[in-house]
């Protein structure tokens, strides 16, 4: 049976997804992101995340960090608060927690998802997270049990792991790809790519059409978790988060070409221009 033709994310369908901030707001009224990653050699992929994170709107944002010497602040975004990983994923309590962004696949690390799949929290899978779940059908099977919705992010070849095949399997029919990673992890999927796709909860299919080669570098699938987490935390549904982190992700890395700056582009820039577009976008 032919998959249905995905419909194309549009900034109009994203911004009517956004509030106005009441005028007598305070940073509790805008959620709280935990995440959990940064180990070893790959700290900055969890700091990128909470970066996103919090320029995307969130009210507090905490990152907790396996790496053995971790640092004890962020220099350049010190409004972000630190911790040993295992010290974030006890003693925060956010509205949304983050894991995988450089998590790596130790023991600690495997120790760490299978604690946060116990929580009642909604939760972002990136990375090795992913990583991990491939590899332990046990995690797997208790994403079912969960109550609290999850967003996946998965690359093709995270996608391909997840699925047990080939990467080519993926990219020959990337909607099935989509649809089946949606119903066998029981969330939400971005399938990401040159037309990333995402599955909602309701099997639904959406097409990406923003983004651009230049956004083919370290760090982008960091910051587009972090921004779709910021947006879960302010209290949109998962699937608005998805759908609008997705695009506002995509069309951040546009401007950016429009500006000459395709070739080298950080995943640092377009967490800059994406929180220029929200705010053009956002309602006042």
């Amino acid at each position: 049976m032919p998959t249905a033709r995905p419909a194309t994310i549009t900034r109009k369908q994203v911004a009517a997804f956004l509030k106005p901030r009441p005028k007598d707001s305070h940073k509790g009224q805008f959620g709280t992101v935990t995440v959990i990653g940064g180990a070893n050699g790959m700290v900055g992929a969890a700091i990128l995340a909470g970066r996103a994170a919090f320029k995307m709107g969130a009210g507090c944002v905490h990152i907790g960090l396996l790496a053995d010497k971790m640092p004890l602040v962020d220099m350049r975004m010190p409004e972000l608060m630190l911790h040993p990983a295992a010290e974030a994923l006890r003693t925060a309590k956010p509205d949304v927690l983050l894991i995988g962004c450089g998590l790596g696949q130790s023991l600690p690390a495997q120790k760490l998802l299978y604690d946060a799949l116990l929580l009642d929290v909604a939760l972002v899978l990136d990375a090795d997270a992913l990583n991990i779940i491939a590899q332990r059908p046990d995690l797997r099977g208790m994403l079912h049990g969960r109550k609290a919705p999850a967003v996946f992010t998965p690359h093709p070849g995270e996608a391909a792991r997840l699925l047990g095949c080939g990467i080519e399997d993926i990219q020959g029919d990337r909607p099935r790809a989509a649809l089946s990673l949606a119903q066998r992890l029981g969330g939400s999927v971005v399938l990401k790519g040159a037309g990333s796709l995402c599955a909602t909860r309701d099997g639904k299919l959406h097409i990406n059409r923003t983004g651009n080669p230049g956004m083919s570098s370290a760090g982008m699938g960091d910051v587009l978790a972090g921004m779709i987490a910021a947006f879960i935390a302010q209290g949109l549904e998962t699937d608005q988060a998805l759908l609008l982190g997705v695009h506002l992700h995509g069309a951040a890395g546009d401007e950016l070409d429009q500006q000459q700056a395709m070739l080298g582009m950080s995943a640092t820039e377009v967490t800059e221009w994406a929180r220029w577009l929200l705010n053009r976008m956002a309602p006042r």
